[in-house]
């Protein structure tokens, strides 16, 4: 008896313990067989690598724009000036980059397919040839920064001389006005000296027909009259033979002619002749493509566009710039005679 109670005691002491074993044992048989047990915390605690990518990731771009706004808040009331420059540089960045993408997206759809510049449309053609030339300032700033110390030179340069080193991206608003008429400043500046050229030529011009054509044609720009197409178009065979000739111009001629068309005129002549020559072919392309698209499909912005390299102010009125746009279009032969041949196209600038 006595070794019975002995052996029971432990059991009476501890029932408890025991009584819950087969339970404990069951517990941890559904935990480990992968059943759900309980709350699911687990669920939460181990998050697919993806998905924790993914939440830190926006929680960093959430706290990136929070402290953007902060800064520029800070900027605008702080400094006003500065903030205006930073937010025309950014944006400029932003525009440069999705130009940059369509103007490789174009490219490759050239390569892909095999097609030459003349044969895409308008908007793409003028697209690459404004690419082209905005980043070649780019590009420029970019070699004279390349010295040790030199890039706060060329951010100086930059600040005094926005019109010639920046691209139209990183002007503000009131700049781009400015700039615009300073540019049509420039072409009237020019015209002078291509009229007294023109006179001084109608000597030398054999057909006494095309003598009188040409002197009535600079009489009429001289008292502001505006030319018919059809006046201009009479005077062709002028301007494929001497002395009008692309291959006759003398040097003074090309230059003006260079300013009119908004180039440099400090190169060589050789180089002044190349340019020109390479210039004009591109706008007769841009003419024959304009063609057929129409005019009446341009947008204000490629209105002002095309006057900007055109023969009217771009700030004059819009239809103003659709009329003249369209008289200067609707004959793509008009830019051959005028710009692949000489300086008729000019007569068309003193419309203002």
């Amino acid at each position: 008896m006595a070794l019975s109670r002995a052996c029971w005691a432990p059991a009476a002491v501890w029932g408890s313990a025991v009584t819950r074993g087969p339970y404990v044992t069951r517990r941890l048989q559904l935990i480990r067989g992968g059943l759900a047990w309980g709350a699911p915390r687990s669920s939460q605690l181990h998050l697919s690598p993806k998905a924790d990518v993914k939440n830190l990731i926006s929680y960093v771009v959430t706290k990136t724009k929070a402290i953007n706004g902060k800064y520029h808040q800070f900027l605008s009331h702080n400094f006003p000036r500065f903030y205006v420059l930073y937010t025309t540089f950014m944006k400029g960045l932003q525009m440069l980059w999705a130009d940059a993408k369509k103007a490789r997206r174009i490219k490759a759809n050239m390569w892909k397919h095999n097609i030459k510049f003349h044969q895409l449309s308008y908007r793409e053609m003028e697209h690459l040839r404004q690419f082209q030339r905005d980043i070649t300032k780019c590009l420029f700033l970019g070699i004279i920064s390349i010295p040790p110390f030199a890039n706060y030179l060329v951010f100086l340069l930059m600040y005094l001389f926005p019109r010639q080193l920046l691209a139209q991206y990183f002007w503000t608003p009131k700049q781009q006005i400015d700039f615009l008429d300073i540019y049509h400043g420039l072409r009237k500046q020019s015209h002078t000296d291509i009229l007294k050229y023109l006179e001084r030529v109608v000597p030398l011009i054999s057909d006494a027909g095309l003598q009188w054509h040409m002197k009535e044609l600079c009489s009429k720009i001289q008292r502001g009259t505006h030319p018919a197409i059809h006046d201009i178009l009479a005077l062709r065979q002028c301007f494929s033979n001497h002395p009008l000739g692309m291959m006759q111009l003398e040097t003074l001629q090309m230059k003006a002619l260079s300013r009119a068309m908004l180039l440099t005129p400090h190169l060589p002549p050789l180089l002044l002749r190349h340019r020109l020559k390479t210039h004009t072919t591109v706008i007769h392309q841009l003419d024959k493509a304009l063609a057929k698209l129409g005019i009446g499909q341009l947008t204000a912005q490629e209105v002002k566009a095309v006057s900007v390299g055109g023969p009217l102010s771009p700030q004059g009125p819009r239809s103003l710039e659709r009329t003249t746009c369209g008289a200067r279009y609707r004959t793509p032969n008009l830019c051959v005679l005028s710009l692949q041949n000489g300086a008729c196209c000019f007569f068309l600038s003193e419309l203002r």
